[in-house]
């Protein structure tokens, strides 16, 4: 069941709705919508000299590969199975790098061991929180916490709507820096940094955030609109939800 439902366009929420018990001001678990930070992490690290998108990680694995999920590690490591940095070191990829796309969060756990190698003491949260959250207002309610009491990067975060309206409104707003974020792989031409992106039945320049039980964050640049939903459990249906939101902004023309 749909718990929120936030539509801004131009800057202005034109649309607000909370259902089933929810809130504007509670927050609601992201799950894999936590991955749309680290593209955009990554890209600042980048600028800020820290590693290069297509260096090296280990065993010909590049950054790039473990952001766009074609590192070739097998699905896993979602849900309560996120490993440790450690843990994910530990298991051995079931393709050769580059060649194949799949979805899981061990590749971001990787990412997670090396970003916090280049970091000289500081977590990649904190990074994150210091080079994106604050700059686009963003407050995270919680992380979630692993067993040797580091923060997931695939999953874990916590927001209220509006907070990640803002994160969506951020990055609209700087997306031509942050473009490879919404680029496409060979091997998966819908899925970026972190990103979905567009596919039958969307907007062309649609890319959105995806976490399991309904949860979406949608930014369609040629409209000028940020979306977010949350919901209670279920599959996702991004285009019934896009076609619902391209709905209420008729409404309001």
């Amino acid at each position: 069941m749909q718990q929120a439902l936030v539509v801004q366009r131009g800057g202005r929420i034109v649309h607000e709705a909370y259902e089933d018990g929810f809130d504007a001001h509670k927050p609601h678990a992201l799950y894999s919508g936590t991955k749309s930070f680290w593209g955009i992490a990554a890209l600042e690290a980048r600028a800020d000299g820290l590693f290069d998108l297509d260096e090296r990680v280990k065993d010909g694995i590049t950054v790039r590969m473990l952001l766009n999920l074609t590192a070739g590690y097998g699905f896993g490591g979602l849900g309560s199975a996120v490993p440790t940095y450690e843990r994910a070191l530990e298991i051995e990829p079931k393709n050769p790098p580059g060649e194949t796309f799949t979805y899981g969060g061990i590749p971001l756990q990787v990412f997670g061991w090396f970003f916090a190698s280049r970091l000289a003491g500081k977590t990649p949260h904190e990074y994150l929180r210091e080079k994106v959250l604050v700059p686009a207002g963003v407050e995270i309610a919680a992380w979630r916490t692993l067993k040797d009491g580091t923060h997931p990067l695939p999953t874990g975060a916590q927001l209220r709507a509006r907070s990640w309206l803002a994160y969506g409104t951020y990055v609209l707003a700087h997306r031509e820096r942050y473009g490879e974020a919404f680029t496409g792989s060979a091997c998966n031409a819908r899925y970026g940094l972190g990103w979905w992106l567009s596919g039958p039945k969307l907007p062309g320049d649609l890319f959105y955030a995806s976490g399991a039980g309904g949860q979406g964050m949608y930014v369609i640049p040629s409209l000028d609109v940020v979306a977010v939903r949350f919901a209670d459990g279920g599959s996702s249906n991004h285009p019934a939800t896009v076609k619902k939101i391209l709905t209420t902004l008729s409404s309001r023309a």
